[in-house]
């Protein structure tokens, strides 16, 4: 009886070793099988020539440029009063994006525009400008500004170039 108990504490033990082969087996094998499957290797329904024939018809058709122009704001510089009563200089320099055959009429009323944007930057307090975020909102601002004096249609986007405060 005493040699039948280290026969069966064996048995134990070599009994768990292929449960845990055959447990890494079954993970490995059927990784390997979703992989095939689901990747197209097994069991496809489309023909590899359809693909590549699909993939060609489907390379991106290289569009024309939207036709636009640049119409250039002189650099400005403008004086920015701090509350501690230091002065500091913002150098602004921008370019605004019109459809092409709006550049005239824009810039016919650009000092009308460079006249809104020192107006508006004149108000816009030091310390919001200093924020990383400001150019943003401050942007969106100028957009909005720009789109009512020269209308809706004209412009279409703001492009700043140069924002520097010194």
């Amino acid at each position: 009886m005493a040699d039948d108990e280290p026969i069966e504490d064996e048995l134990k033990k070599k009994s768990k070793l292929p449960m845990i082969i055959g447990l890494v087996l079954m993970l490995v094998l059927g990784g390997g099988g979703f992989f095939a499957v689901y990747s197209g290797m097994l069991f496809s329904q489309e023909d590899p020539a359809e693909d590549h024939a699909a993939a060609e018809e489907d390379a991106p058709v290289e569009e024309p440029l939207p036709d636009v122009a640049f119409v250039p704001i002189e650099p400005l510089i403008i004086n920015l009063d701090t509350k501690n009563g230091a002065l500091k200089h913002l150098r602004f320099q921008a370019q605004i994006e019109v459809p092409a055959k709006y550049e005239a009429d824009v810039t016919l009323i650009l000092p009308r525009l460079v006249d809104i944007l020192n107006g508006y930057l004149r108000a816009v307090d030091v310390y919001e400008l200093e924020d990383p975020t400001a150019l943003i909102r401050i942007r969106s601002q100028m957009l909005r500004r720009m789109k009512i004096a020269a209308g809706e249609e004209r412009v279409r986007d703001v492009l700043i170039m140069e924002f520097v405060i010194n």
